[in-house]
């Protein structure tokens, strides 16, 4: 029984990975290991569970019936490794967080860096990517997003609302003529998202305001705000980075005033583990704050 349970930790992490090397990784293991227990554990099961081709393992219609359930028992296990272990007054383990850039660059390491010192013991990863991070893959216990998923069996619970603006550095409005129309953009470079790698519509906000062409494109926030304290050009800028850049200024900021969401999405399993609850207490309420916090200094 043992054995197959950690041939099932290895059929998920396949899953996840879609290729041998790629759980080896995770799993701290060579290639070949993790290619015989497969090969082990769908014996035990007289079933394939995955489709070998030259790009990779994909599940087979068996493989893809018994994925739910062998997620079912990992979080089981996980659930009675913490009621074994007694509840603590701080929290321990690895917790890793998905995260957009902006919110990665200018919340969570404020967030992040208080949690921690709450909690000796918690080691907190925080994985900053252009792109959704996906769940189901496990690149994450959990995530924060832009818009709310509506596929698959997750927890959404919305964190807050946040304020975006475009905004100029101070050097580059005063070498041009004032802005006062948004017909005026049209003779101005335009910094935002390149627009065949927006992966979210959320982000689309230049096509807002009916702007055609993006003279200076980054997948990256941080990047985009960079190129506009350089000088470069306007952009669409999250109102919670400006205080770290005291040479920008919003522009239009009557006429031009965006409203999004956060989200915190979570697996649906995960919601019996009272570490995870905990922490996604601490982290939807210090986000929170630090986006008030930072809001009420532009």
């Amino acid at each position: 029984m043992d054995a197959q349970w950690d041939d099932m930790k290895v059929f998920l992490a396949v899953a996840r990975e879609s290729s041998l090397s790629g759980a080896g990784r995770i799993l701290k293991m060579d290639p070949a290991t993790v290619g015989r227990r497969v090969q082990r554990f769908e014996t035990a099961m007289d079933t394939t569970l995955f489709v070998k081709s030259p790009q990779g393992y994909a599940l087979s219609a068996a493989g893809d019936r018994l994925l739910a359930h062998a997620e079912a028992a990992e979080q089981a296990m996980r659930a009675g490794r913490e009621a074994l272990s007694g509840p603590r007054e701080t929290l321990s383990g690895q917790i890793r967080l998905g995260a957009p850039d902006g919110c990665a660059n200018y919340l969570l390491p404020q967030v992040c860096a208080e949690i921690s010192k709450a909690n000796p013991d918690l080691d907190i990863q925080i994985v900053a990517l252009p792109r959704m991070i996906n769940l189901s893959r496990r690149e994450a216990d959990m995530a924060i997003t832009v818009s709310a998923p509506t596929a698959g069996k997750l927890l959404v619970q919305k964190i807050t609302d946040y304020k975006l603006h475009l905004a100029a550095s101070r050097h580059y409005l005063r070498e041009r003529q004032e802005i006062t129309q948004l017909e005026q953009l049209k003779d101005h470079k335009m910094i935002g998202y390149i627009p065949d790698m927006i992966f979210d519509r959320e982000l689309d906000y230049l096509a807002d305001l009916g702007v055609e062409r993006v003279q200076l494109a980054s997948s990256s926030v941080s990047v985009q705000v960079r190129m506009a304290a350089e000088g470069a050009g306007l952009s669409v800028m999250h109102d919670f980075a400006l205080p770290s850049h005291r040479v920008l200024r919003k522009v239009l900021k009557d006429q031009v005033s965006l409203t999004r969401s956060f989200y915190l999405v979570r697996h649906q399993g995960d919601q019996r583990s009272e570490r995870l609850n905990r922490f996604a207490t601490a982290l939807t309420r210090g986000i929170r704050d630090e986006v008030a916090r930072l809001e009420g200094l532009t």
